[in-house]
């Protein structure tokens, strides 16, 4: 998809005005502690359900893109050609022909993957799974603060040459007792927006910590745009300090350059599968940054034993439903916002 005025939109039936307990023969078997209850019908049905009554069936294309997702090699990749980082050996599924496997009985049409810690700053399987879906698939790959300043000329290789669109920040990477706005991080964040890569950012211990750093970066380098994983790991706050946090998240919408995905809801919420909690945090980052700064990510494949792939995506459009969400916003959260932030991406030959 290029951009909005490339592909007619698609209008989904607002969850409310549908049946949200539609019982889902196709679910996959979870452990019992994160059981899914049954939802609504996919979101391609949702689509294809507003099309008709508008009389419009078979006449808008409705693309759902994964924001956020990763793949790895199986384990005779990994044996061969792309072995997995020592200590990080994956426990889980992830090869590419799994998560094709995944995203076709979602209804999922394209994916943002983002390098995994699994291989960590070697991406040749990432992009060599990128070369051979260049419509299915974008990257972005994974920022090198290493103290030499190496990692800036490995950015600017993947993204002009390995065909990545964004680059991801984990603070957690950078040495001991340095930050994201040292010398590395400042040339590396500038890069990234001098090369019109975003930058994904990744505060898994909080946005508490990294807020000053965050703040620095995106006012003194308004050209790079950001976007906060998983919804910046902000969960329902229960207390003072939760609440806190979660303002200061929202407040970094006075940025124009933030984007934030709610993606991994499994890792954002208090609850079990359909995470109904965390709508009132939804509603009120639409509120703040509004929808066309949001969009949905899986977290492929962490996101499978929890409550499948398929209920990922399910799961937005009840949790949308929870809150009242309109259906020109959902239309932008699964898949109009991420597919004009990269413009071109996801376009069939």
């Amino acid at each position: 998809m290029a951009s909005s005025a490339a592909v007619a939109p698609c209008r989904f039936l607002s969850p409310l005005a549908t049946t949200s307990r539609t019982l889902l023969s196709s679910i996959l078997p979870t452990p019992a502690t994160t059981r899914r209850r049954p939802l609504i019908s996919s979101t391609t049905a949702i689509c294809a359900a507003a099309m008709a009554a508008s009389g419009k069936a078979g006449s808008a294309s409705c693309k759902v893109v994964d924001s956020h997702l990763h793949v790895w090699a199986s384990p005779l990749q990994a044996a061969d050609d792309y072995p997995f980082f020592p200590g990080q050996e994956p426990t889980l599924r992830g090869d590419v022909d799994f998560l094709l496997e995944c995203m076709d009985e979602a209804g999922v049409d394209g994916a943002l993957i983002v390098q995994p810690i699994n291989h960590m700053f070697d991406h040749s399987l990432v992009t060599s799974v990128l070369k051979k879906y260049p419509s299915k698939f974008i990257g972005c790959c994974l920022a090198n603060p290493a103290d030499d300043g190496s990692g800036i000329k490995q950015l600017e290789h993947l993204i002009v040459q390995e065909k990545c669109r964004a680059v991801r920040f984990n603070p957690n990477l950078w040495p001991s007792g340095q930050k994201m706005t040292n010398e590395v991080g400042r040339s590396l964040f500038a890069k990234a927006g001098e090369l019109g890569a975003p930058v994904g950012i990744m505060v898994m211990k909080g946005i508490s910590s990294y807020i000053q750093e965050i703040e620095e970066l995106c006012t003194d380098y308004p050209a790079t745009t950001v976007i906060f994983d998983h919804m910046a790991f902000c969960k329902p706050p229960t207390n003072d300090d939760e609440e806190k946090a979660f303002s200061s998240f929202l407040n970094l919408s006075r940025f124009p350059q933030v984007y934030v995905k709610y993606s991994a809801l499994f890792r954002i919420t208090r609850e079990a599968y359909p995470y109904e909690d965390t709508s009132q945090l939804l509603s009120r980052v639409i509120s703040s940054y509004g929808a066309n700064r949001i969009m949905w990510g899986s977290d492929f494949p962490y996101v499978v034993p929890e409550c499948g792939y398929k209920g990922a995506k399910e799961a937005i459009s009840h949790v949308a439903g929870k809150v009242a969400i309109s259906s020109s916003d959902l239309e932008w959260i699964l898949g109009k916002t991420v597919s004009q932030l990269f413009q071109g991406a996801w376009v069939t030959p």
